[in-house]
This record gives structure tokens, sequence and C-alpha cells, in this order.
């Protein structure tokens, strides 16, 4: 058996927030199979400045450049920056994914649409140029009238792969969310046999270990237990402290429940917080309305002796004149903090604003407090 801390000991350790670790950013993207960017520029940022040792954002500004990683839905149906090489290889994996939100969404909007016809006619449309989706909705709705241009450019999305280009999504800079292919930003076609094995190998190295629920949050696919029992022979199990059977790679981490958890403060939209049906390990229960929001959004989160015990947000100031707002990093703890803990919780804010560009701290007190 596995208890909750042990489990979560094993996901910090494979997240390296454990350890920080001198990987090369594309080579940490990988690993953790992508990282969440719906919501641009900073939480892929932010992301890797919280594992990796003397990480700067033009590391992975250049990355973006040179279409080494890229920005396009996977996982869930979500935003993910992932290496050109995953998002050849999970896209066609993950296809079912986006045909059920397309369906679930859109699909009484899109009743009579030739969809096949709206894919060809999107492919020209945005490989011509990127596009925004208003811009390609409203193209697609001169040939159709009567079409709803939201669900038009929402079924281009789903059935095509479309990446977000540059400046969108790099930090410091802004833009529209514009679309290509994948094939024509990437110059090369997706991987006409996918493994779901070998993502799940990989989920696992990276997030294990983990159930057959699990998985299947992480990526938003069902049916998976008949690839996780393909693999059983090559795996070791678990239980859960709920007697839930937990899969794993044999010789991946399983840190001791007592190893110290350094005080870590994780990006927004994390996929820490969202790669599990169960999310005990990492998120205590009466913390969990806090974080997963009604609306969605998923603050940054404060982690203390390896759980959320807060929440943190990095608010950009204005400049270029006296008097401006200073970029603020403010730290907002759920429970109070012993002396020891806000002190590395204000260390880990003041690195952060070193990685930002400089500004304040701030630690508020816990609610009734």
């Amino acid at each position: 058996m596995l208890t909750t801390r042990e489990l979560g000991r094993a996901l910090l350790a494979r997240q390296h927030l454990l350890e920080r670790s001198p990987m090369a950013p594309a080579a940490m993207v990988a690993h953790l199979l992508g990282l969440q960017a719906q919501a641009a520029p900073q939480p892929p940022y932010l992301g890797l400045w919280s594992r990796l040792d003397d990480f700067v954002p033009e590391l992975l500004t250049e990355l973006i450049e040179r279409r080494e990683v890229v920005r396009i839905a996977l996982q869930r149906g979500t935003i993910h920056l992932v290496t050109a090489e995953d998002c050849l290889t999970l896209r066609p994996l993950l296809q079912p994914v986006l045909d059920q939100a397309l369906r679930s969404s859109y699909g009484k909007r899109l009743t009579g649409v030739d969809l096949d016809a709206v894919a060809s006619a999107g492919r020209a449309l945005v490989e011509a140029q990127p596009r925004t989706f208003q811009q390609l909705g409203e193209l697609l709705a001169e040939d159709r009238p009567g079409a709803d241009p939201v669900a038009l450019a929402q079924a281009v999305r789903c059935r095509l792969p479309l990446v977000q280009v540059p400046p969108r999504g790099i930090w410091g800079q802004g833009g529209p969310a514009a679309h290509t292919t994948a094939e024509h930003w990437l110059g090369r076609g997706p991987e006409p046999d996918p493994s779901p094995a070998r993502m799940v190998l990989r989920y696992l190295a990276a997030f294990g270990p983990a159930t057959v629920a699990d998985v299947q949050k992480w990526c938003g696919l069902t049916r998976l237990g008949r690839v996780l029992a393909e693999l059983a022979p090559h795996l070791t199990t678990f239980q859960d402290e709920r007697g839930r059977l937990l899969y794993d790679l044999p010789d991946a981490p399983r840190p001791e429940e007592a190893t110290p958890a350094p005080v870590r403060l994780v990006a927004p939209f994390d996929n820490l917080l969202l790669s599990h049906a169960d999310r005990s390990r990492i998120l205590p229960e009466e913390h969990r309305s806090r974080v997963m929001t009604v609306n969605g959004l998923i603050p940054g989160t404060l982690l203390v002796d390896g759980f959320v015990a807060g929440s943190w947000e990095l608010t950009e100031g204005r400049g270029g004149r006296a008097g401006a707002e200073k970029r603020v990093v403010r730290v907002r703890p759920y429970v109070p903090l012993g002396r020891r803990d806000a002190a590395a919780a204000e260390a880990e804010a003041g690195r952060l604003l070193d990685f930002a560009g400089g500004g304040d701290v701030r630690i508020e007190a816990p609610a009734g407090a």
C-alpha cells in the first residue's frame, strides 16, 4: 500500500518539485508531456521556472520562435505547450477528445453542416495565413448562409491540429490567438501510428503511480483500462489507502513519506493539480473549492510540506511614470504559516520576482486569522 503522503512525494519527485533540475527546457517540456497554456503567456514560463535551475524567459521564447515547441489543443481539449514531436504524436491520439468536445458544445449548432468540407475550407484559409477564430468563422460563414460562425471555427479547431503562432504566448509580448495547421507550421505531418501504450508509460513517468481513472482524467480519453491491463506484466502495482489499484513504472522514484518537501510556488493551471481523478495526494479536500473554481480558473498555488496551503498571484505593474504601480507577487496562505514556512514562501516569491524583473512581495494573512 502507498499512503497519500507517499503518493504526493512520488508526484513531486517526478515533477522536479522536490529538487529543481538542470534539465534543458525542451527536455522538461517533453518529460511533462506539455505544460498547460490556456492562459497566455505566464503559465508555461512559470511552470518551467518552478522546476528548473537558472531558467530565464528567453530560453522558452527561443524554443517557441524556432518552432521547437508549439501551443495546441491536446489533453482534455485544452491548450498545451508541447514539443513539436509531441504535437505530432499526441494530437492524433487525442482526436477523440476533440471530437467529443465538438459534439457536446457545438453539435446542435452544426446540424446539417458538412464537417469534412468545413475542415477542408478551414485548412486552406489558415494555411494561406494564420487566422483568429473570429476571422476564420466569418470567412467560412460567407459560403454557408445561416451557419453559426463561432461553431464553424470550432469545428475546424477540433477537426484539424491547429497551433497558435507567435507572438501569442510569448513572455513580455502580446497578440491575438492566430492559428495555422501543425503540418504547415512544422513542415511535416502527424505520426502515422502513435502508441497509446507509450503515452501511458510517459504519463506514469511524470505523474504516477496512478489509477486508470487518473490516466483518463489527465488526457480526457476513456477505455484506457485495457491499455494498462496489457502493460501490467511490465509494471508494478500498489493499492492506495482506499484500496484502489495503482500502476507504476518499476524503477520510478517513490520517496518515503517523511522526505522533506520544500515550499514551492506552482504555476496557475499547472498539470500537477489537473492530472489525477483523486487529487488528495497534493490538494487537501478542505482547499479544493478555492483552487478548482467554478469558473475554471486555477490560481497559482503555494505548496507547504508537499500540499496546497495557499494561492499566489503575479500582477504586472504599470511602469513608465512617477508613482506607477510596481509588479507584485501576492501570496495568500489558506492557513497560518509557521515562521520558517513563511520565510520560505517569501524567499520563493522573491526568486519569482527576480525572474519576472523585480517588484514587491506581499504575504497576506489567512482569512479569519
